[in-house]
């Protein structure tokens, strides 16, 4: 395998899609220190007992997913780096570079990862990743990448911390490890839709012709029309 190597993670019948999850969040706080304070939409996760405001607030920042790898190949461990796994744009308008973790994860039920209270939110790539919800409850984020080749028939260690909680909704996690070429990765999403979505334009499109061959529509009396009628409204 090529570097960089993807190491995505994957989890199943996780519903990040749920609309009371998805609500969860305060993207002013996120983006601005001035709105630390916007936290109307993050109950349950919104305050501390002292009504100081939590930064990040919402189920979505509270739920980060907190399992840890590590790689080594033939003793030799490798590095995973965390740099640009996450959406440029989002790191540039949707977190904001002085918004810092305050209150995070500090009492009560702990739901995920903690965050470093030194590092900006823009740089907090995990947590970027983290909060751009999937679609379907099957979905894969990612991790980090290797950016060395990994060779044909190389034994790869992996040691992983099994940190995150999935037995309480009866998921599953997978560890996955990728590579993309000029078109971009692996997706059967997306070739399951194309395929299904282009069956079914050839489907109508040999059903209307069928139907115009077998049964035309017979064509109307041109002489109704407007601009064949005089003013009067009668006939030519």
């Amino acid at each position: 395998m090529k570097s960089p190597v993807y190491i995505y993670y994957q989890l199943d019948n996780f519903y990040q899609n749920h609309r009371r999850y998805v609500k969860s969040r305060s993207d002013k706080q996120l983006r601005s220190r001035a709105s630390e304070s916007d936290t109307s939409d993050c109950d349950p996760e919104d305050v501390t007992s002292d009504n100081s405001p939590i930064v990040p607030c919402g189920l979505i920042a509270w739920s980060l997913f907190n399992d840890t790898y590590g790689f080594s190949v033939n003793n030799r461990v490798i590095g995973v780096s965390k740099k640009n796994i996450a959406w440029k744009s989002d790191q540039q308008s949707k977190f904001g570079s002085d918004v810092y973790p305050k209150n995070f994860q500090s009492e009560g039920l702990i739901g995920g990862a903690k965050l470093n209270s030194s590092i900006p939110l823009s740089d907090q790539e995990d947590l970027i990743v983290w909060m751009r919800t999937a679609a379907l409850p099957t979905f894969r984020k990612l991790y980090g990448k290797i950016e060395v080749d990994l060779e044909a028939n190389e034994k790869i260690t992996v040691v992983i911390q099994n940190n995150y909680n999935t037995y309480s909704f009866e998921g599953k996690k997978k560890l996955v490890l990728s590579t993309t070429s000029w078109i971009g990765g692996k997706n059967d999403f997306l070739g399951i839709a194309y395929l299904t979505v282009g069956g079914l334009c050839l489907f109508l499109a040999i059903s209307f012709i069928l139907l115009y061959v077998i049964k035309p529509r017979p064509l109307g009396d041109p002489t109704f029309l407007s601009w064949n009628r005089n003013p009067a409204g009668h006939m030519n």
